[in-house]
């Protein structure tokens, strides 16, 4: 397991665009995701969630939830990725271990696990 201090994170508005029109997408109840190689050779995330998902309370926590979720799995992680996560309108009601089901699911989908 990756600290969060060691974890590179997108950030420009234009990465995550990117992605969400080349990359691929692999969906469930709780967490859209979509998978993108990059040129870096390390392994970046992004985390989103809308207004759709409630008040600041709850985007927070399903931020939260879907980064602790990603930790646990991060070193079975392939390097050279870039992956965004996509908070649902059921994700600030579930626990961490359920989107960790639906992430490993997701990402053996895309081939990204080790």
């Amino acid at each position: 397991m990756i600290a969060l201090s060691e974890l590179v994170t997108l950030k420009r508005n234009n990465d995550f665009r990117r992605i969400y029109s080349k990359g691929r997408s692999f969906k469930s109840a709780v967490l859209v995701t979509y998978v993108m190689k990059n040129r870096c050779g390390c392994t970046r995330i992004g985390i989103t969630t809308s207004k759709k998902i409630g008040k600041a309370v709850m985007r927070n926590r399903s931020r939260r939830i879907i980064r602790e979720a990603y930790r646990m799995i991060s070193d079975d992680v392939r390097q050279g990725v870039d992956l965004v996560f996509v908070a649902r309108g059921r994700t600030p009601f579930v626990k961490s271990t359920d989107i960790l089901r639906a992430m490993k699911k997701e990402l053996k989908e895309a081939g990204v696990l080790k």
